[in-house]
């Protein structure tokens, strides 16, 4: 009797909760809906595999805290990312929308920002759930990575910076974390510059040794002043190749708190417990709520920066360490909620910006992530192993504990489910792709509202994805794939990421069929042959296809070369061009 009297009282509660919930989106309720607004706390890992973690079916990695979440809430299984990277990735996280809307891609390879001194970001006239939510009356706030730009036409004019997207806090990197910044073998750029400015100076050296010797001989006849001007050329090239490194580390790998430059550049035995710091001091001003904190993880993009206590820790080497003390920070930021009373009145929500990097080797040791029983990886629009991701929300008492669910679902949705919780309205100015999925997560709808999702890789559409409802079917149309590099690899080894276009991908005619629901994996392609309705799903995925296009408008492409390269008078500096160094506060309390 008294067991079913404890679950008779859990089961009102949680009945009562999700009743106070509908009732506050009801439009009758709008005059309540100020009182029932949740705090929102959004964790996005940066490169994590869904493989990565315990309740997604890794049983040699911890992360205890990150399952407790999920035990404690509702984790979806077909979660996915509007992009395989973290620019576009993230500008559709922000805004509810697929990053070609935005301009958020490049049609010539620059896939993400490469600078922090480029003039490239998410655009001014985008609207954030950020902004959305601040005008709703919460305390927002952004700690960890940005990633979306910083400046348009000067060093201080922010354009692009997240208090110019509807945050009023900012503390953290408004790049990425790089290998470049630890001088790492594994580099986004350092090594690519270097061999450049060597090739060049080679050039130059020679030219200048040519017309030195020609004019000491007397078979060229040339003044000395082209032969000068080509030996200190030829010297300039060769500081430049030395000295490339340390420009990136100093130019890209500093932190900020609002529009000041906090650390440059920084000191990574001190990044994870100041981002922690700045969680709880966030968590602790804004108690009296509601707030909607982003907390973006450096973690675990390479190069994998881990506190002394967690090397070695895991089976996984040091990509494992990282990954086991990510986790750890989620338990101290649930701790913090706990102990400021919060976690009853606080969403929380946990995902990646899109799949581990498989060609992050050296040697025999991976410091990319593991995408589990998906095929492929960062980098590649249209596979799973690129873009399903965690996606796991608790909010005790409203959302039931461990539900978990199967249906499609987008990072995307979680613009207007936000915006929706918060009592505001979705812009009707411009298309959402987004949906809310506060029903879906309540139990109160059977099937996700997306029938189709669009996998673009750049600008170019790689894969559709349709939700057949009444045949609880999930068909998955590959137009574009990667040529995997050697042959028969499950990734483009022997580069950073695989490609969008060009001589390295494979057009599909006719394209490629997968049907997610028996063949998760993508393993076995259906045929007209072994697939009754190919023709007909391929008919209705085209037309949706064409449906989605003519929604599309031309805007300008941020990441594109004039967008996406160094431009010396946009560059963050806190001290006099060059010298950027500083340290302008004291390191964790």
């Amino acid at each position: 009797m008294l067991h079913l009297h404890h679950s008779w009282l859990c089961f009102r509660s949680w009945l009562a909760g999700m009743l106070a919930v509908l009732l506050a989106l009801a439009p009758s309720a709008s005059s309540n809906i100020s009182t029932s607004r949740p705090n929102i706390l959004l964790l996005m890992a940066d490169d994590l595999g869904i493989g990565d973690i315990g309740c997604y079916g890794n049983n040699t990695m911890r992360t205890p805290n990150i399952d407790r979440l999920a035990e404690d809430g509702v984790r979806l299984t077909q979660h996915i990312s509007a992009a395989s990277l973290c620019t576009p990735s993230r500008a559709a996280f922000l805004t509810g929308r697929y990053p070609v809307r935005s301009g958020m891609v490049s049609s010539i390879g620059y896939r993400v920002l490469q600078w922090t001194g480029a003039s490239g970001g998410l655009p001014t006239n985008e609207t954030t759930f950020a902004k959305i939510l601040k005008e709703k009356g919460y305390a927002t706030g952004l700690v960890g990575k940005w990633h979306l730009g910083l400046n348009c036409e000067s060093a201080s004019d922010h354009c692009h910076h997240p208090l110019h997207h509807g945050f009023d806090h900012f503390y953290g990197m408004p790049f990425s974390l790089m290998g470049d910044c630890a001088h790492w073998e594994l580099s986004e750029k350092r090594v690519n510059l270097e061999q450049k400015l060597n090739f060049l100076f080679q050039v130059l050296a020679l030219v200048a040794l040519t017309l030195a010797a020609g004019k000491l001989t007397h078979l060229i006849p040339v003044s000395w002043t082209p032969v000068i001007w080509s030996a200190l050329s030829a010297v300039l090239l060769l500081a430049g190749s030395y000295f490339v490194g340390a420009l990136i580390v100093h130019a890209d790998c500093l932190l900020m708190r609002n529009h000041t430059i906090t650390e440059q550049p920084m000191r990574f035995q001190t990044t994870t417990p100041l981002i922690l710091q700045e969680v709880a001091s966030f968590l602790k001003r804004n108690k009296h709520g509601p707030f909607l904190l982003f907390v973006s993880f450096l973690h675990v993009h390479i190069p994998l920066i881990t506190m002394e206590n967690f090397l070695g820790k895991s089976l996984h080497g040091l990509y494992g360490d990282n990954v086991e003390e990510m986790d750890w920070m989620v338990g101290q930021i649930l701790d913090t909620l706990d102990m400021e009373g919060l976690t009853n009145s606080t969403l929380i929500y946990f995902t990646s910006d899109h799949g581990g990097s498989l060609e992050n080797q050296l040697g025999n040791s991976q410091y990319g992530g593991w995408n589990g029983i998906y095929k492929g990886g960062k980098g590649m629009g249209g596979w799973e192993g690129g873009i399903r991701v965690p996606g796991i929300f608790r909010w005790p008492g409203v959302l039931p504990a461990g539900q978990v669910i199967g249906e499609p679902t987008s990072l995307m949705d979680v613009f207007p489910t936000v915006v929706q919780l918060a009592g505001g309205e979705v812009p009707q100015d411009r298309v959402i792709d987004g949906q809310d999925l506060l029903p879906l997560l309540l139990g109160t709808a059977q099937h996700s509202d997306h029938e189709f999702l669009m996998h673009y890789c750049e600008g170019v559409l790689h894969a559709a994805r349709w939700h057949q409802r009444d045949k609880g079917t999930m068909w998955k149309v590959h137009f574009v794939t990667p040529v995997f590099q050697p042959e028969g690899a499950g990734a483009c080894y022997g580069r950073k990421v695989c490609p969008c276009f060009g001589e390295k991908v494979l057009h599909h005619d006719p394209p490629l069929l997968f049907d997610l629901s028996r063949d998760p994996s993508e393993t076995h392609v259906l045929t007209p042959a072994s697939e009754p309705v190919f023709y007909q799903v391929m008919e209705r995925v085209q037309q949706a296809v064409r449906e989605h296009q003519r929604t599309l408008s031309p805007v300008p492409l941020q990441l594109d070369r004039l967008g996406n390269i160094w431009r010396p008078w946009l560059q963050p500096c806190c001290g006099p061009f060059p010298l950027c160094w500083c340290l302008r506060e004291d390191g964790p309390q």
